[in-house]
């Protein structure tokens, strides 16, 4: 997905609003929360394309670039980069929406590296 200044035009894996919850003692969206939001989207990617369990084994080159506020619009995109025999990475963007704004601004990006496994969690062949 590259450094782009406008969120990918492909959908999301996941949306989600950011809630009080989520926060540290300032108002800010913890970084652990995002990163958890990342992981289920590129889960939901892994899976689809592996078409059955995949889990995370790593995740690289973690950058932030902005805040995330209560109250606003999430929406988390991934693409592919990289298919190995069983695994696959996937790179994660971020990028918030405050609640009543247009503008969508990229705040997080990572690459993720999953691992297709079998009944037992052993890895396995990824279907081609």
């Amino acid at each position: 997905m590259g450094e782009s200044e406008t969120p990918p035009e492909i959908d999301p894996a996941i949306r989600v609003v950011a809630m009080p919850a989520d926060t540290n003692v300032y108002g800010d969206i913890f970084g652990g929360w995002l990163v958890s939001v990342m992981d289920n989207a590129a889960g939901l990617i892994a899976s689809r394309h592996s078409q059955g369990r995949a889990v995370t084994v790593a995740m690289d080159k973690m950058l932030f670039h902005a805040p995330v506020s209560v109250g606003d619009e999430v929406s988390v995109y991934g693409e592919i980069t990289r298919i190995g025999r069983s695994s696959m990475t996937i790179n994660v963007e971020a990028w918030r929406r405050h609640r009543f704004e247009e503008e969508a601004v990229k705040v997080t990006e990572a690459d993720f590296t999953f691992v297709a496994i079998d009944n037992n969690g052993r890895p396995r062949p990824i279907k081609v």
